[in-house]
């Protein structure tokens, strides 16, 4: 029997404001495919309670692991910009072939957003 994961996804909703919400899900399978838990995540966002509309109605399309329980944490506010080839989810792995495990932390965002800051790594405020 496979255990449930609780994953904490952080919402980007803008780089350079550093505006992000992070949401917490409990009971997720790991053996779903990335893409799979990325519709999950914009069905419960859409219509979760207490999110402001700008997060529930973004057009996220790239899941990047930010943290994993036990691990070191980036400086970075938002999320680290290294190891990309390492830490962007594929859509068509697995949660635990992408290396999610219970308590892992990701950031789902716009990828042109991510682009555009990654290039010129300002903070607007």
């Amino acid at each position: 029997m496979e255990a449930a994961a609780v994953v904490t996804v952080r919402l980007v909703r803008s780089f350079e404001h550093r505006n992000f919400k992070p949401v917490v899900f409990h009971g997720v399978s790991l053996d779903q495919t990335v893409q799979e838990f990325i519709q999950l995540v914009r069905d419960d966002v859409a219509t979760r309670p207490g999110l402001p509309p700008p997060f529930k109605k973004y057009a996220y399309d790239t899941m990047k692991i930010i943290h994993q329980a036990h691990g070191a944490k980036t400086n970075e506010l938002v999320m680290s910009l290294e190891d990309d080839e390492k830490l962007i989810l594929q859509h068509d792995q697995t949660l635990r072939a992408a290396g999610v495990a219970n308590e892992t932390e990701v950031a789902f965002f716009r990828k042109e957003d991510y682009g555009l800051y990654k290039a010129n790594p300002q903070a607007a405020w």
